[in-house]
């Protein structure tokens, strides 16, 4: 394994385990009342809706602008589509599935809505690993480019740090539909482990992922959108007679923290 590889995992392995803390925080909360968890959902959908511009589309198109004869705006929407319609027709793919799921741990009627935001987050982790595998495959010379090993650390830091919100975006909603503790926890860890696996394919085929990552990161966002706009903005916003706001400032605050963290950490 050269060193280049080595330490593109080591980097990933560390953002994979922001994931992890960031589900870990639903342990802490042993009985979320309706309110919080409206909160955190509303919380999950900002943060996956600033994503999708500030981490996704907008590095989307300054990559292919500086790789391609084609138009940026081509590539980016052809993109973008492509990963809102996946996500529809992943859609309908589980919600014939879940026609099936009988005595499983979520009823048949929230199976569909909890896949697609584990394969929305999922899907957005994958782009990532490999933003920041090509970031340390990229360096020519790791012990003679020390501007450039803190270029892609500073990358692997801002993208972890990122993480720790979406590491909640879903175990929280899991939670909400009844799922212990637990297995919430396990499988919004588990939304990261893909980091690592992209990191070490990025930093081992920087040359043909740099051509990819354009198209990679606006599929990405359309996915995250859809499934924000679509599931969890709506779930949210239920049963908010008594306080109307509650779950719109949580949307409000997770936009807000996502995208400062975005352009802090650039």
């Amino acid at each position: 394994m050269s060193l280049n590889i080595f330490y593109a995992l080591i980097a990933t392995l560390g953002t994979w385990g922001v994931t992890a803390l960031g589900a870990a925080t639903v342990i802490f909360l042993k009985k979320p009342s309706p309110k919080i968890l409206n909160i955190m959902l509303g919380f999950a959908s900002g943060v996956m809706i600033a994503a999708s511009f500030w981490s996704l589309l907008e590095p989307a198109i300054e990559r292919a602008e500086a790789e391609f004869k084609t138009p940026s705006y081509f590539i980016v929407t052809v993109g973008f589509l492509s990963g809102a319609l996946f996500m529809w027709a992943s859609d309908k793919i589980v919600s014939l599935a879940s026609k099936r799921a009988n005595g499983g741990i979520l009823q048949p009627g929230r199976f569909n809505r909890i896949i697609l935001l584990v394969l929305s987050i999922t899907l957005h982790n994958i782009p990532e690993g490999l933003a920041v595998g090509v970031a340390f495959g990229a360096l020519s010379d790791i012990g003679k480019n020390p501007e450039g090993l803190m270029g892609a650390i500073s990358i692997a830091i801002g993208i972890g740090l990122q993480n720790f919100p979406e590491g909640a975006a879903v175990s929280f909603p899991l939670r909400r539909e009844g799922v212990s503790r637990f297995k919430s926890f396990m499988i919004g860890q588990a939304s990261g482990l893909v980091e690592p696996i992209a990191g070490v394919i990025g930093a081992a085929l920087v040359i043909y992922v740099n051509a990819i990552l354009p198209f990679a990161l606006s599929f990405a966002a359309g996915a995250m959108i859809l499934v924000a706009v679509h599931e969890l903005i709506p779930e949210c916003q239920e049963n908010q007679s008594e306080n109307p706001y509650t779950a719109t400032m949580g949307i409000v605050a997770g936009f807000a923290v996502m995208m400062l963290l975005d352009v802090m950490l650039g």
